[in-house]
């Protein structure tokens, strides 16, 4: 990592106990996490979901949509604005609109801001004490956080216990199979596999995550620099923040490293 050209990069590697493999960088320090900010925002829809507040498969956003549509990216809205471009589950259109729909559908049924709802549902039970919604408070886009708070998120996702497991494994399973779509970054990928706020590797290449990586891996990238994967066969998740935005440097970096740090959790695993 201190051969990315980036100005400040921190990350973290997480086992499916929650201890701690490694760490790299200022691990407190405070970056935007862009779009990594919707995994996050997801979870608290699915506590919502099991505290009764929302059901996935009720009307929420454009005609004919879902919560369900909405989380998978399936619910026809484009990417950056509130214009319906398909039928409700005829497309895999990857769509901040969609989760900002979901925000303000959640809001509205539950009489809390986003937010708000995020805080209580989810950072503040997990000790995330740096990471809040800023600026315009897109659930899509507007997270800031630090590798520690998100050392926490993934230790959650692989030991859920805001959640029952059988939640997330849900939330890892592709939602509308076969569909294909525009991975940002990476064009046209056929499946575009999507789980509930959580994109899915599968055999998408080229992909973010490394040669190495299962199939089962997902998590999600930001265009500030920032990703976030969990892979279930290695049984560990790995972080990265940085402060330059995503481009050639990150499309060469990043594979690059999930591949070395999914052979040195092998190698420990072989010892």
């Amino acid at each position: 990592m201190d051969e990315w050209p980036v100005p400040h990069a921190a990350a973290a590697v997480v086992r499916s106990d929650g201890t701690v493999a490694g760490a790299h960088g200022p691990t407190d320090r405070r970056f935007a996490l862009a779009s990594v900010t919707k995994p996050i925002a997801a979870y608290a829809v699915l506590v919502a979901y099991e505290e009764g507040a929302v059901e996935l498969d009720e009307p929420a956003g454009p005609e004919g949509a879902t919560v369900r549509h909405l989380l998978a990216h399936t619910s026809g809205l484009a990417f950056d604005e509130n214009r319906v471009q398909a039928e409700p589950g005829a497309r895999r259109i990857y769509s901040n609109a969609g989760f900002e729909a979901l925000g303000e559908h959640l809001a509205k049924v539950t009489g809390i801001a986003f937010p708000e709802y995020l805080r209580q549902a989810v950072l503040e039970p997990l000790g995330m004490e740096s990471t809040a919604l800023e600026g315009g408070q897109s659930p899509a886009k507007d997270g800031w956080s630090t590798v520690d708070d998100l050392i926490r998120f993934a230790a959650e996702v692989q030991a859920p216990q805001l959640l029952d497991t059988r939640t997330v494994a849900e939330a890892m399973s592709v939602v509308h199979p076969g569909l294909k779509g525009v991975l940002p970054g990476y064009g046209s990928q056929n499946p575009n596999d999507w789980g509930l706020g959580f994109e899915i590797r599968n055999g998408k290449s080229p992909h973010w995550t490394g040669a190495a990586s299962s199939p089962r891996t997902f998590g999600h990238f930001g265009q500030s620099g920032t990703f976030l994967w969990i892979d279930p066969d290695a049984r560990a998740a790995a972080v990265a923040l940085t402060d330059r935005d995503f481009g050639p440097w990150a499309i060469e970096a990043w594979p690059q490293f999930t591949d070395a740090v999914l052979k040195e959790l092998s190698g420990a695993a072989d010892s």
